[in-house]
């Protein structure tokens, strides 16, 4: 089954290779002082020794992760795009911070530039495949931990933190540049764009990925096809990205920016789910009127939680809503939308935290679970699972009801909160000052702390702490860190004036159901 549905891809050399030109915006340290700043700088100066312990200088690839005592015996021996995109990023920011130089910094991303144009990747569509060796780059097909077989697959939300890390070090490592664009010229995001996901002359919505050869252990649903016609059918999941306030909507920007995906898509994406009681399984019934944009009806839905209006993520966590932030000015390019959210999204984290689980801390994503593997946190109150992330550790759920669709739950008592350093520095930019004393007290009062900065969780009742570090997130720290304190570096190297040209317009024109000012 191959179809034809979109323009040809464009490609990414023709773009604007102009460093630094996007307009900077100031960053939002208003309230921190000099030693705030200081202590900013430390955290950033511990957390890349984490990244760098994390590097398997053979190839340039950093691990997935590593123990809290940063020995090489304890990184894994698996890693992912989106990784091997953090690291770029991160090295970009203590090249901005003056953790190294910028030699050492161009040498560093030139290394992991050098291992990506040899790894194995899908030939249609450029894409990468989900998990590598890091020490010989190697396509994995067995799972190192256990020995269990391991289709390749190839995620559209990895390969989107993975380009968006290219057009980073394509706009500001002039010395890497052809490498990092020559790389991001054969990687097509419309491989992943199903037109007819919505019908009805809608446009259409992303696959979450999809597998280019018969899965070994065939999942519940999957879709033989080729939305581009190019090389042979794939096997493509059956779930679509269908909400806005979630990270794969940086796939969705860079496919629009590089022309691979139509503009309309944007406004593809449920801000919620309809009000009427056939959706009142999900968390809360929504608020909101229907507006028109490019000729597409969008529901602009919001929740409320504590007397906080906003449009939520899946799970209520920050990961979902603010990662995508760290690259794309969302609060200035639609004031009206993401600059209303995000801050409204913050305050409900906080309020959460310090008022409504009485917690004393705040900070809710998915990361290590303090008592073993890995786990999701959220304020499940905001997210639009009604099964929710948790913020605690006995998964307590939250039920306000749905109207006069299903009535609310009984009252509820948390327990043991699992706060995630990284969602803090996430949040800094819309809360700096609440953010430096949540960190402050993390590190003084729970030990959350160590020789490669914050470990990935702690349970704040209990005290456990995760004392690992994931690379990704440790990526999130220093990518919010950047921005505070090197003047939006990040985003500022991400929104060249080809990307603002594509993504700014859409943004302006949208206004989401949430008060300018509440």
């Amino acid at each position: 089954m191959r179809r034809l549905i979109a323009a040809p891809v464009v490609a990414l050399l023709l773009l604007t290779l102009n460093p630094g030109t996007a307009k900077a915006e100031p960053a939002r340290t208003q309230g921190l002082s000099g030693a705030d700043t200081r202590v900013l700088n430390q955290y950033a100066a511990d957390t890349w020794k984490s990244m760098d312990a994390m590097l398997f200088r053979e190839t340039g690839l950093v691990a997935d992760y590593i123990g809290g005592d940063l020995t090489p015996a304890s990184r894994s021996r698996y890693t992912s795009p989106t990784n091997i995109g953090g690291y770029m990023w991160s090295a970009v920011v203590a090249r901005d911070l003056g953790l190294i130089s910028r030699r050492e910094a161009a040498d560093r991303i030139g290394k992991t530039l050098q291992t990506l144009q040899r790894l194995e990747r899908h030939p249609a569509s450029g894409m990468f495949y989900n998990w590598y060796d890091p020490l010989n780059g190697a396509k994995i097909r067995t799972w190192p931990d256990d020995g269990s077989p391991r289709n390749p697959f190839l995620s559209s939300v990895d390969n989107g933190w993975l380009a968006a890390a290219l057009v980073v070090v394509r706009n500001v490592v002039p010395e890497q540049r052809s490498k990092a664009a020559a790389i991001l010229s054969k990687m097509d995001f419309g491989f992943y764009y199903n037109p007819d996901a919505r019908g009805n002359g809608l446009p259409g919505l992303i696959r979450g990925g999809f597998w280019d050869e018969e899965p070994l252990t065939p999942p519940e649903c999957n879709v033989v096809g080729n939305y581009r016609d190019r090389g042979p059918d794939v096997f493509y999941t059956c779930n679509h990205y269908d909400i806005t306030v979630t990270e794969p909507r940086i796939a969705s920007y860079l496919g629009i920016a590089f022309g691979q995906i139509p503009r309309e898509h944007y406004f593809a994406t449920n801000r919620t789910f309809p009000a009427s009681c056939d959706w009142s399984w999900l968390e809360q019934q929504p608020t909101g009127v229907t507006r028109n944009y490019l000729g597409v009806p969008v529901y602009e839905g919001a929740y409320e939680y504590r007397g906080i209006k906003f449009v939520p993520s899946w799970g209520g966590d920050m990961f979902e809503a603010l990662m995508p932030d760290l690259f794309v000015p969302e609060d200035h390019w639609g004031p009206r939308s993401w600059g209303r959210n995000h801050p409204a999204t913050v305050r409900g984290q906080i309020e959460h935290g310090m008022n409504d689980a009485k917690y004393g801390y705040w900070g809710f994503s998915p990361a290590s679970n303090p008592f073993g593997g890995y786990g999701v946190y959220g304020v499940e109150a905001m997210g639009m699972d009604p099964g929710g992330y948790p913020s605690d550790k006995e998964g307590t759920n939250y039920d306000p009801g749905f109207g006069t669709c299903r009535p609310p739950g009984p009252p509820v008592t948390y327990g043991d909160g699992v706060v995630t350093p990284h969602a803090v520095f996430l949040a800094m930019r819309y809360a700096p000052r609440e953010s430096v004393d949540t960190l402050a007290k993390l590190k003084r009062n729970l030990g959350a702390y160590g020789p490669g900065g914050f470990y990935d969780s702690v349970a704040v009742r209990s005290g456990t702490v995760a004392r690992r570090h994931l690379s990704l997130d440790q990526a999130m720290v220093m990518g919010g860190l950047g921005n505070v304190l090197a003047r939006e570096n990040i985003r500022r190297a991400f929104s060249s004036p080809d990307i603002e040209r594509a993504l700014r317009p859409l943004m302006a024109m949208e206004e989401f159901s949430v008060p300018a000012r509440q």
